[in-house]
């Protein structure tokens, strides 16, 4: 760790990151180094391997000797990005019990900006900014800041400092304990599983089951608490914007169908309503000032509205036809049955 102790009656954190693959190894070893560099020190960090005995073999070796620390676990529940947390959850022995994507890396102060929100015991979760890290080294001209969400990261339009949210993101995101025994953890079949299309969400259901549990329950987002996350080069083409705005959309009437469709899209009105129109004119001024991207980028925000919508209505009826997931909490996590292929 980084020799910085925590301080006496201060929160103890658990940072989870939940592995999947040997690809991303190197990314893997800077995302735990970077909770070891933190100011405010981690009580441990929770490897989740999702159903992959060589990853889990072959980190159980690299971290064998910091059992105390850094701690390697299998994900005991279905395949996928929600029952590794909820493993994760189930094993952490912190109060706060962060979480951080295995292909991301935090600043030095990610955790302490954390800690620092929950002094205000109404504070349930917190989560913070999020930065793409491109392969090609710079932003693709035509992809627009309004839809950094689809590349896991924070979009243009959220309010700046610390400010009320109805839901965290997932990937830097931290939540009280507490809330999991008072809401359950994060629902199965919503978010991806690994072999299917790039679903998500599964923050934002647990999230507004959290208020519904706890009315008083406030959620926030810091914007200092900052991580940097890889986007590969495959995520930085059209062909993958497409496919995960529509796949958004098919994920929205999943949480509108588990917490009902005006608290499940009331953020969604919103962006769509004010953030969205004046990228496009953003996007339009750029083409007549001959800024390169301008057309791309306006182009870009109408197709992704377009593709969303499409999937949020495939969604809608295939839960009409009874063709939907079923939900059941437990106390840590969901349990899924009757999902089919999308």
């Amino acid at each position: 760790m980084s020799g910085h102790s925590v301080p006496v009656g201060g929160r103890r954190f658990s940072v989870v990151i939940c592995v999947y693959t040997e690809d991303r190894w190197a990314d893997i070893l800077a995302a735990v180094d970077s909770v070891r560099l933190q100011s405010r020190s981690a009580l441990e960090t929770l490897l989740v391997v999702d159903h992959n005995p060589p990853l889990l073999e072959r980190l159980a070796e690299e971290y064998g000797g910091e059992a105390a620390r850094v701690r390697v676990l299998a994900n005991t529940g279905p395949r996928g990005l929600s029952a590794g947390r909820n493993t994760g959850i189930a094993a952490a022995r912190g109060d706060v019990v962060a979480f951080l994507d295995d292909d991301a890396v935090a600043e030095p102060d990610w955790l302490r900006h954390f800690d620092a929100a929950y002094d205000d015991p109404d504070v349930m979760a917190v989560g913070g900014r999020t930065e793409p890290l491109w392969a090609s080294g710079r932003r693709p001209v035509w992809f627009p800041e309004e839809f950094d969400w689809i590349v896991g990261c924070t979009y243009r339009g959220v309010p700046p400092g610390r400010v009320r949210v109805r839901n965290v993101l997932g990937g830097n995101a931290s939540f009280r304990r507490a809330a999991f025994d008072a809401a359950g953890g994060f629902a199965t079949g919503i978010g991806r599983d690994g072999d299917r299309r790039p679903l998500g969400c599964e923050e934002t259901e647990l999230c507004i089951r959290l208020g519904t549990a706890l009315p008083r329950a406030v959620l926030l987002v810091d914007d200092r608490a900052v991580i940097h996350h890889r986007v590969p080069r495959v995520r930085e083409r059209f062909g993958y914007f497409r496919t995960r705005a529509y796949a958004e959309g098919l994920s929205k009437a999943l949480v509108a169908r588990s917490v009902g469709a005006v608290r499940g899209l009331e953020t969604e009105r919103r962006y769509t309503t004010r953030v969205l129109p004046a990228g496009v004119a953003r996007g339009l001024r750029d083409l007549v000032l001959g800024r390169p991207g301008g057309a791309g980028r306006a182009g870009a925000i109408v197709a992704g509205v377009a593709l969303a919508a499409a999937g949020y209505a495939r969604g809608v009826l295939r839960a009409r036809r009874g063709r939907g997931t079923a939900f059941s909490w437990g106390p840590v996590g969901a349990v899924h049955a009757g999902e089919e292929p999308l």
